[in-house]
Order: C-alpha cells, then sequence, then structure tokens
C-alpha cells in the first residue's frame, strides 16, 4: 500500500512538472500573427500522460485556459512536440465550450490545431455573441483573423429596438 501510493504521487508530481514543459505556447515565436496569449494551463480530475505518444489525456471536468480564451470539456487529448514541447493539437470531447470574450462556442466535439490557430467545431455547433446566435453541421473559428467558416448554417440576428 505504501509503495503504491508513493508511485501514484511520484506520478502526479512528474505529471505536473512535465505539463509545465510540454504544455507551454512559445512566446518567444517572432510572428506578426496573433497567436493564443501565454501559455495553456489545463486541469482535470484525471491525467493519462504518454510520453512515447506525446500525449496527454486529461479527462472528468476538463478546464483549459489562456489569458485570452477558456475551453470546457469532458475529455481532451493533447498533442505535443516532441522536441519544443508545445502544444500541437487538442482533441476536446463531450459538451465542449469555448468563451473568447463575449463570444461563446459550444458542441459536441472541438480539435485546435496550433499552426493554423483555428479550432474546427463539430456536433451541432453553435455560436453566440450577445444576442446573436449561428448554428450548422461544421463550424471553422479562424482564430488569427476572428472570424467563422460555418457549414449549413443558421444565423439568427436580434436588433435591439431603438427607443
Amino acid at each position: 500500500m505504501l509503495k503504491r501510493f508513493f508511485i501514484t504521487d511520484f506520478c502526479r508530481l512528474w505529471c505536473v512538472l512535465a505539463l509545465f514543459l510540454f504544455i507551454a505556447t512559445d512566446i518567444l515565436a517572432e510572428s506578426s500573427a496573433k497567436k493564443i496569449k501565454g501559455p495553456i494551463t489545463i486541469t482535470s480530475e484525471m491525467l493519462t500522460a504518454d510520453n512515447q505518444a506525446h500525449t496527454a489525456l486529461f479527462e472528468k471536468a476538463v478546464i483549459a485556459r489562456t489569458t485570452d480564451m477558456t475551453m470546457y470539456a469532458d475529455k481532451m487529448l493533447v498533442y505535443y512536440d516532441k522536441v519544443s514541447g508545445n502544444v500541437t493539437r487538442i482533441d476536446a470531447g463531450g459538451a465542449v465550450k469555448v468563451v473568447r470574450g463575449d463570444r461563446i462556442i459550444t458542441a459536441q466535439e472541438a480539435v485546435y490545431y496550433a499552426n493554423g490557430e483555428k479550432i474546427i467545431f463539430t456536433g451541432e455547433p453553435k455560436a453566440v455573441e450577445g444576442q446573436n446566435v449561428v448554428t450548422g453541421r461544421e463550424m471553422t473559428y479562424l482564430m488569427n483573423e476572428d472570424r467563422f467558416l460555418v457549414e449549413g448554417s443558421k444565423v439568427f440576428l436580434t436588433k435591439e429596438k431603438e427607443q
């Protein structure tokens, strides 16, 4: 029992330290494009790290935060670069919600691609900003350009009454 407790604590400590090394974004990158600001901090009730596959599986009440965006999901599979340790992709599943400013995007699944700075939402995606709502079959959020590409879209715009 004591040996198992020690191994479990050691694994948890190692995983936390590894995440700080592997899941930091490249703050010093020389690029004119907007990138996710600051490091990505991910919390969950359960974590399984696979150093050979360069992945980390977060499960149960997962929250990924940057300084300007928060993503919630039931689970996230994070892929990171072998050399730099930077996040390259995040596959999120189950009750996905992304909050950036006053915009909220929900879907059953989402895939974040770091190289293109985009998130592809599937499974009844819906974007809400104020009283305006956009839905579709698939929704791609281009983060650098702050715009959406929506397939099979329905748009509901609400104009406030002028007085």
